[in-house]
C-alpha cells in the first residue's frame, strides 16, 4: 500500500446488521455469535479540523435534517426508503447478508493494535512512507470504518458496503496525513475523514441529478433542515432571511437550495400522453440555437451590410483598407502589433485607426438605412 492507493472496487453489496433491523433473520444471524465486530474506542483530545462546509463530522448529519425530513421508523420498526432504489442488477437481500458476514468474518482477521504499536507504525509511514505500516494501520482500523458505515445506514437505506468503501478510503487518507506527534489517537482522528468520505458520497447519490457541488450548496445540504427545525423550536417561524443570516449565506441561494429540496428528479425522455410513439418532454424544451426567422434575419443583415461596405471602400485610406480586409473581415485577424509594424505606428494607434473605422462605416450605414441598429457593426 502506497500514498496513491487505488480506490476500493464498486462491485458488491453489504446491507446493514443492527439491533433494531426489523427482518427476521437479522436477530438470529446477530444472537448466533457468527458475526463479530469489535471497533476501537474513539479517545484523544478535540481536534480541531477545517469546517468551511458548515458542517459538525462528529455527530450525523442527517439526523432531523437530511435534504428533507428523513423518515424515522415507525411503530412496528418498518423503515421508509429514501429517494434512491436499489438497482435490478444487485444481489438479493439473502446473497447480501452473506456478503456482510463474509466481509465482517475477513476483516476480524486483523489484530487490533496496541497504543505503542499505533505510534510507531504511524511514525513509520510519516518518516519512511512504509508501505507496510501503512497497511497495518489501515487494516486494523477495518472495524471503525464498517461501524460508522452501519450508523449511517441507519439514514442512508441502501447498500452499506458503498458507505463502507467511500469510508476506507477515507481511512487510507487519515493514514497519510496522520501526525502521531499531535498526541492524539489514530481511531478518533481518522474518524473524521471517514465520515467526511462517506458524507460526501451520500450528498453526490441521493438523487441521480446532483443537488450540491460548491462548499455553500453542500453546507445548506446538511444544515438548511436543521436549522430550520432548531428555530422553529424556539419559537420562530424562520423565513429565507432569518435561516441566510444564521446559516451565513445570501437569501437567493436559500431560496435556491430550498426548491433543489423541494423537487424530485424528471425525466426527460418519458413520454407524455398514452400513445405510443408519442411526444416526450423533451420535445417541449425551447431550443437553444436561432429559430428558422431569427437565421433568415441574420442572413438579410449580413447581405446588407456587405453592399454597403462596397460602397465605402472608395472613401477608405490605405491604412483603414487595409485593417477592413485583413481585420474586420477575414477569418483569421492580424493583430495590432503586425499592422503596426507594417506602418511603423504603434498598437495603440492601429487600436485608434480601428475604432475610428467602425465609426465611419455606422455613420454611412445610417444614412442609407432607417432601421439600421448599433448591433449590427461591433466593435
Amino acid at each position: 500500500m502506497t500514498k496513491t492507493q487505488e480506490r476500493p472496487p464498486r462491485n458488491a453489496v453489504i446491507p446493514e446488521i443492527l439491533e433494531d433491523d426489523p427482518r427476521p433473520d437479522a436477530a438470529e444471524s446477530s444472537a448466533s455469535g457468527d458475526v463479530s465486530v469489535e471497533v476501537p474506542e474513539d479517545e484523544g483530545e478535540i481536534l480541531d479540523l477545517d469546517e468551511e462546509d458548515g458542517l459538525s463530522l462528529d455527530e450525523d448529519p442527517l439526523d432531523d435534517s437530511g435534504p428533507e425530513a428523513l423518515p424515522e421508523e415507525s411503530a412496528d420498526g418498518a423503515r421508509d426508503r429514501l429517494p434512491l432504489r436499489r438497482a435490478p442488477h444487485l444481489p438479493s437481500p439473502a446473497a447480501a447478508r452473506d456478503s456482510l458476514q463474509l466481509y465482517l468474518r475477513e476483516v476480524s482477521r486483523f489484530p487490533l493494535l496496541k497504543p505503542e504499536e499505533e505510534h510507531e507504525l504511524a511514525v513509520r509511514v510519516r518518516d519512511a512512507n512504509d508501505p507496510d505500516a501503512a497497511f497495518r494501520l489501515v487494516s486494523s482500523h477495518l472495524r471503525l470504518v464498517v461501524r460508522i458505515a452501519m450508523d449511517f445506514q441507519r439514514r442512508w437505506m441502501q447498500n452499506v458496503l458503498d458507505l463502507v468503501q467511500e469510508g476506507n478510503v477515507g481511512l487510507m487518507r487519515a493514514v497519510n496525513k496522520f501526525d502521531p506527534d499531535k498526541g492524539i489517537k489514530f481511531s478518533y482522528y481518522a474518524s473524521f475523514w471517514i465520515k467526511a468520505y462517506i458524507l460526501k458520497f451520500i450528498m453526490d447519490n441521493w438523487r441521480m441529478v446532483k443537488i450540491g457541488t460548491t462548499q455553500v450548496q453542500r453546507k445548506l445540504f446538511y444544515n438548511l433542515n436543521r436549522e430550520r427545525q432548531k428555530l422553529i423550536a424556539q419559537g420562530y417561524d424562520p423565513d429565507a432571511a432569518m435561516l441566510s443570516e444564521r446559516l451565513g449565506v445570501s437569501v437567493e441561494q436559500v431560496n435556491e437550495m430550498d426548491q433543489r429540496l423541494a423537487s424530485t428528479d424528471l425525466s426527460l425522455n418519458v413520454q407524455v400522453g398514452d400513445e405510443t410513439g408519442g411526444a416526450t418532454r423533451m420535445d417541449f424544451l425551447p431550443a437553444l440555437d436561432q429559430g428558422a426567422e431569427e437565421r433568415l434575419a441574420s442572413v438579410e443583415v449580413a447581405e446588407l451590410v456587405r453592399a454597403q461596405l462596397k460602397t465605402i471602400l472608395p472613401k477608405l485610406n490605405d491604412k483603414e483598407h487595409y485593417i477592413l480586409r485583413h481585420r474586420l473581415l477575414t477569418d483569421e485577424p492580424v493583430t495590432l502589433r503586425e499592422i503596426g509594424e507594417r506602418y511603423n505606428i504603434t498598437r495603440e494607434r492601429v487600436r485608434q485607426l480601428e475604432a475610428r473605422l467602425l465609426e465611419k462605416i455606422r455613420q454611412h450605414i445610417t444614412l442609407d438605412v432607417k432601421d439600421f441598429s448599433q448591433d449590427w457593426i461591433q466593435s
